[in-house]
């Protein structure tokens, strides 16, 4: 019997490969970061064969760094960034354009013609999201319409398009040699294109965005034997049997199977999903309806979500764009020198504004400056501004679901940051909970995979193995949390109506 499963975490910044144990502990990892591409202003992309590339010598490392071979894994998982398209040619296994990353805003004009007199909310009822650049179908649309020969080839049924997680799926299973092309219905829940109800592709919306279903993977469910590894790769004849987004494999990693529970995972962005079960609930505060997992044959189960576009992603600009410091933790060591934000207030709207605002006309600011601010008071501003989102987007889930959230549970690379998640606690005014394997984006997927061909029994599995690691509570007074954010809310008014018509996005 193998004793472990593998996930491989296809992020936005880095793709990662871990190996599990029964446990849920992290036994080893290979991880390997891939270029950021920034063609001109707004624009994101990422190169899919530097991707796939990456992918294989991250599983190396972490099957090498484990000293096992596929032998001793009895199934993989694959998470990754959701939105992010990738349209390649199935005869060649080639890219036909990088891929178009989830932040990427060149969509614009395509969302703005898509939603005519009807506005962003003409598909919501239908797929639980507003017409944004955010999403994967946009991205489709403008690469078919764009790139010399595309639409041609799609038309002729000679082009596949698919998430990162289709993408990786096709060629760990072969690629142009039987390559399986299937997604899960977490991705395909964000392309603009499922059904949230009949969880299938929609022909009208795909019609009007000029993409031919023949492109489009086929769904299925998050946990179950989608294909197996490719004989001359390093994990062959090895089940693939799990899928889920990024956010949606963290919150099953943090067991958040209750209805009412909830996650917040700190990365390039923060994702909030709070579980509603079976039920679609349609958010009446700028939060997207989402699917959360479904387990083989089992009900589908859904979940509101609020996606902020830019935290962990803001450090990283202090880094390399400004130079603020060397190293991305760094910035709590200089937040810690100072009291308090000392007036100033960060939003960094790069991408434009996510939930609750979904405005794309905004862009980023950092307003309230005084002679008395130094790079000190930036490094905490741009920290809080992290928080400051989190409380916006847990507002509007309350309002939502009608009832109040009385923890949060917190994953990624920034809940290693301390001051942040106190004052996240401080904003918020309940208890934020660290989990001892904060890498539950990864053991999400893998448990998935591991629960489809017995490895796990089921989600009573993952609840026995979550364990809390670290809880923060709030300590700050109610007129200085108020104070505080009233402040904030009027810093995030400086930002819209930034981009005009004439203005490349």
């Amino acid at each position: 019997m193998a004793d472990y499963v593998l996930a491989i975490d296809q992020g936005t910044t880095s793709s990662r490969a871990i190996v599990f144990n029964h446990s849920g502990e992290i036994v080893s990892t290979g991880q390997l970061e891939h270029d950021q591409i920034f063609p001109r202003a707004g624009w994101v992309e990422h190169n899919p064969e530097q991707i796939w590339n990456n992918v294989r010598e991250a599983v190396g490392l972490a099957l090498t760094r484990a000293n096992v071979t596929h032998n001793d894994i009895a199934a993989v998982g694959i998470t990754n960034q959701r939105e992010t398209a990738v349209v390649w040619d199935k005869t060649t296994g080639k890219p036909v354009y990088n891929a178009i990353v989830w932040q990427d805003t060149r969509t614009q004009k395509i969302v703005d013609e898509l939603g005519g007199s009807d506005g962003p909310e003409k598909y919501k009822s239908i797929v639980g999201l507003p017409l944004a650049t955010y999403f994967s179908g946009p991205k489709v649309k403008w690469i078919l319409d764009n790139v010399e020969g595309a639409r041609e080839k799609a038309e002729a049924g000679d082009l596949l398009f698919g998430n990162t997680d289709t993408w990786t799926l096709w060629n760990l299973t072969g690629g142009v040699n039987g390559g399986v092309h299937v997604t899960d219905v977490t991705n395909a829940s964000r392309t603009m294109l499922m059904d949230l109800d009949t969880l299938s592709w929609r022909e009208d919306i795909a019609a009007d965005m000029g993409i031919p279903l023949s492109m489009l993977p086929e769904i299925k469910s998050s946990s179950e034997v989608y294909g197996h590894g490719r004989q001359q790769g390093l994990l062959p004849g090895v089940p693939i049997a799990g899928i889920l987004g990024d956010q949606q494999a963290a919150t099953f990693g943090q067991a958040c199977f209750e209805v009412g529970q909830a996650k917040n995972t700190y990365g390039t962005g923060n994702f909030m999903l709070l579980n509603t079960g079976t039920e679609k609930v349609m958010s009446q505060n700028g939060l997207l309806t989402t699917v959360c997992y479904k387990i083989g044959d089992q009900p589908v189960r859904y979940a509101l979500e609020g996606s902020i576009a830019v935290t962990g992603s803001l450090i990283q600009w202090l880094r390399d764009n400004l130079g603020m410091f060397e190293d991305a933790p760094d910035v709590e060591w200089l937040a810690g020198k100072v009291e308090d934000n000392g007036g100033a207030y960060f939003v960094p709207a790069f991408s434009g504004l996510f939930a609750p605002y979904w405005r794309s006309d905004a862009r980023g600011a950092l307003v309230g400056l005084t002679r008395y601010v130094n790079r000190n008071h930036i490094a905490r501003a741009a920290l809080e501004a992290t928080a400051y989102q989190t409380r916006e987007v847990l507002d509007a889930m309350n309002a939502d679901s009608g009832v109040d959230l009385t923890e949060l549970r917190v994953d990624g690379g920034m809940v290693a940051n301390e001051l942040l998640m106190q004052f996240q606690a401080d904003q918020l005014g309940v208890d934020v909970v660290r989990p001892k394997v904060a890498e539950t984006t990864a053991l999400g997927a893998a448990y998935a995979a591991g629960i489809a061909v017995g490895f796990w029994k089921g989600e009573q599995d993952v609840i026995d193995n979550w364990a809390e690691d670290k809880r923060w509570s709030a300590s700050m007074d109610d007129a200085e949390r108020e104070r505080l954010y009233r402040n904030w809310k009027k810093a995030v008014t400086k930002t819209f109506e930034w981009v005009d018509e004439d203005v490349e996005q």
